[in-house]
């Protein structure tokens, strides 16, 4: 990949990627930063996995956002990776999601290591968003 290419392409998602960091989630961009995070971290973590894919993720973004402000109950720990552009890292963050094919956009919410609810691209790609963050804080209702 061309130097340009990766220069253009990293502009491009900036958006999307500050679309969740505004909202509180820490990028994971290494997949050292996955596993230090995944080892040392306890409670309950949503991790959403990210993607240039505008049906789903521009849909995904949002209702994971809205689901954490508008739930009683809320995950300890907000974490998201690049599908894509973070190939590593989100290679790294899919080893923990066992026995989960994988999906991009999608969302996991993890409880001591393990996941507890996933919600995979096919059950966000054409939703109502609020279906989407209902999913999400019944999650978060049962697991945290």
């Amino acid at each position: 990949m061309s130097n340009a290419y990766e220069e253009y392409m990293k502009q491009m998602v900036l958006p999307m990627r500050e679309e969740l960091t505004r909202a509180g989630f820490a990028e994971l961009t290494t997949p050292e930063a996955v596993e230090e995070f995944i080892e040392k971290t306890s409670g309950t973590t949503l991790v959403v996995v990210n993607s240039v894919c505008g049906c789903a993720a521009g849909l995904a973004r949002p209702a994971a956002t809205q689901a954490v402000l508008n739930s009683a109950k809320k995950p300890d720990h907000l974490v998201t990776v690049f599908a894509g552009q973070d190939k590593e890292a989100t290679a790294k963050m899919r080893e923990y999601f066992e026995g989960i094919e994988p999906s991009s956009p999608s969302m996991a919410l993890i409880k001591d290591k393990k996941v507890v609810h996933f919600i995979p691209r096919h059950d966000i790609e054409g939703m109502p968003m609020e279906t989407v963050m209902q999913n999400l804080i019944g999650a978060f209702e049962t697991n945290c």
